[in-house]
């Protein structure tokens, strides 16, 4: 029934949030930044739908730890695809997702998620992916925040995997903060379960961001490892909040 029902609310949103789209689409030709403002507010609205449809029952923590002037680079561990519509509903300014390749061939979500200044990304084409880094750091350098998730494929172990050192390039390139995220128990929802969707408690988890500038060669080569254990440290501490 949840299963049917989410299905049912993203047709919903679809179609009714079709023309509007289409106008911000042209907005963007002219003002993307207003374009991608607009569009992620309905972008939050359509996915709070769907993880309702779904009986996810969401915690947020540490919004208040986000640097409010400037934009950031996301790092998370990735366990569903809820991970992207948990994100999306909590994380505050402009913020583009880096996503695989596939996803672009999704109609209508690719076509928004253009519109939020998503990049699709190739980890088997090597060139591909460095070009994407560099688009990515061209976002953050005009302001927009970028979303990724360094372990590079669905991981529902308790370990991490290990994170793609490529990914913090942005934000030794940029200059901007890492936020460690870290998100639990999303595969509950879909992945466990998969056709079929369930009820489930999900945390999405922002901690204190870790600051890029001035950083020394040896503050570059502990960044990946500090960020992982941050993650694992709020991974441990929100496990209750899943049962």
């Amino acid at each position: 029934m949840r299963t049917i029902l989410v299905l049912f609310m993203l047709l919903i949103f679809f179609i009714v949030t079709f023309p509007a789209f289409l106008v911000l689409k042209l907005i963007g030709r002219f003002n993307p930044k207003a374009c991608a403002y607009v569009s992620q507010k309905f972008i939050k609205v359509g996915f709070r739908m769907v993880l309702w449809a779904a009986g996810a029952k969401v915690t947020v923590k540490g919004v208040e730890n986000i640097p409010k002037d400037r934009a950031c680079l996301f790092t998370s561990n990735h366990r569903s695809y809820v991970d992207v519509p948990l994100g999306y509903i909590s994380v505050p300014g402009i913020t583009g997702f880096v996503a695989k390749k596939e996803i672009k061939k999704v109609p209508f979500l690719s076509w928004w998620m253009t519109n939020l200044n998503c990049l699709f990304i190739d980890r088997e084409n090597l060139r591909q992916s460095l070009q994407i880094i560099l688009e990515a750091i061209e976002k953050v350098n005009n302001g927009v925040s970028v979303f990724i998730m360094p372990e590079g494929t669905r991981n529902q172990m308790d370990e991490l995997l290990p994170f793609k050192e490529g990914s913090f390039k942005i934000a030794e390139k940029s200059g901007c903060p890492v936020v460690p995220v870290a998100i639990s128990n999303t595969d509950a929802v879909y992945e466990k379960h998969r056709p079929w969707v369930h009820k489930a408690k999900v945390v999405i988890h922002y901690g204190q961001p870790i600051y890029t500038e001035n950083m020394t060669k040896e503050d570059k080569k502990a960044l990946v490892p500090k960020v992982m254990d941050e993650i694992r440290r709020m991974l441990k501490e929100d496990k209750e909040l899943t049962k």
